[in-house]
């Protein structure tokens, strides 16, 4: 089975970098998406806020670059804390 998303979005918000139990960098932010797409043969006006982390070394250069900045991000989707909501699990970015 597979499980790999890319997204095209913005750092909405980034929480401190934390450190797991295990000492490994951690980063939790907010993605904001915004596109038109096609759908039904129509095009759609698509607003996305997404809940992503990161962690070791893209945790930390994600923690430096500014709010607002323009990335695609690739990597897999997991179901957050406690079962609540999906988090999109970032393994890289590259800059727009």
């Amino acid at each position: 089975m597979n499980n790999h998303c890319a997204l095209t979005a913005c750092i909405a918000e980034a929480q401190p970098l934390r450190y797991t139990p295990a000492g490994l960098p951690a980063l939790d932010l907010r993605l904001e998406h915004e596109s038109l797409q096609h759908e039904a043969g129509a095009e759609r006006q698509v607003k996305a806020s997404v809940k992503a982390v990161a962690f070791g070394s893209l945790a930390e250069r994600l923690a430096r670059q500014a709010l607002g900045s323009l990335w695609t991000f690739r990597g897999f989707l997991a179901t957050g804390r406690g079962g609540k909501g999906l988090v999109f699990h970032i393994q890289d970015i590259q800059q727009d």
